[in-house]
């Protein structure tokens, strides 16, 4: 292979190499040359360990796509081989064409006359034009000053549900799981959860549930199922 000598600062992404190679190997991109191609980048991306890693970062990443690919394409009859060939011919075309349309309207642009002037000076004038209720300036102003109504202190009522809400403790749930588990009342780690069940209840059975398979005295399935380990259990500490 013909030693090249450019930085990849010089190309606009992996894919713009790689369209560098096609024109010097005179390939057609319908028709490419894809084991010889995915041999020269990978030769030229061996060359890049001097250059900064968030330069050459993509250019290696596309590296080891095409080193993927070869290892599918040196497979007899693979098929995602030519899925990730017509992949890369597809993303080449559209590149191709992109950069031919980008050129073209570069072209035209260039040669567009473009006429400017400098900003217009204004003068600038601070009053404030616009009218507002007396009344929202008024809270407006007393909020700035830190002068706005506080609210309302919360009355006793509001405490009471919290105040008289039932403790229920992790033990009695411990109980209450095992029992459900012996009589066959429950199955799954779901049904011990009440939607019409207090926040105090929801919780001591959750907690009590960690405890039983934490002692290993049940088991929880993939599906949810629980089950109750016969036997002597060993304890297992934290």
């Amino acid at each position: 292979m013909e030693s090249l000598t450019f930085k990849l600062e010089e190309f606009e992404g992996p894919l713009d190499l790689l369209l560098y190679l096609v024109g010097k190997n005179k390939m057609d991109l319908h028709e490419i040359a894809i084991l010889d191609l995915i041999d020269q980048y990978t030769a030229v991306i061996n060359t890049l360990a001097d250059h900064r890693l968030d330069v050459a970062s993509e250019f290696i990443e596309m590296a080891a796509r095409l080193v993927q690919m070869k290892s599918y394409l040196l497979l007899p009859r693979s098929e995602e081989a030519e899925r990730l060939k017509q992949e890369l011919t597809g993303q080449l075309i559209e590149y191709s064409a992109c950069k031919e349309i980008a050129a073209r309207m570069g072209t035209m642009a260039a040669a567009t006359f473009t006429a400017v002037r400098k900003p217009m000076e204004v003068e600038l004038d601070n009053t404030y034009q616009l009218r507002h209720d007396a009344s929202l300036l008024q809270q407006a102003w007393f909020g700035l000053m830190g002068r706005s109504r506080r609210k309302a202190a919360p009355s006793a009522e509001r405490f009471e549900p919290l105040v008289t809400a039932p403790f229920v403790s992790v033990a009695s749930r411990v109980v209450h799981v095992l029992r459900g588990l012996v009589t066959g009342k429950v199955r799954q780690l779901r049904s011990l959860f009440s939607p019409a069940g207090s926040r105090s209840e929801t919780v001591a059975t959750f907690l009590a549930v960690l405890e039983l398979v934490r002692a290993g005295r049940i088991t929880i399935a993939d599906d949810e199922t629980l089950a109750v380990r016969r036997g002597k259990t060993t304890h297992r500490e934290e």
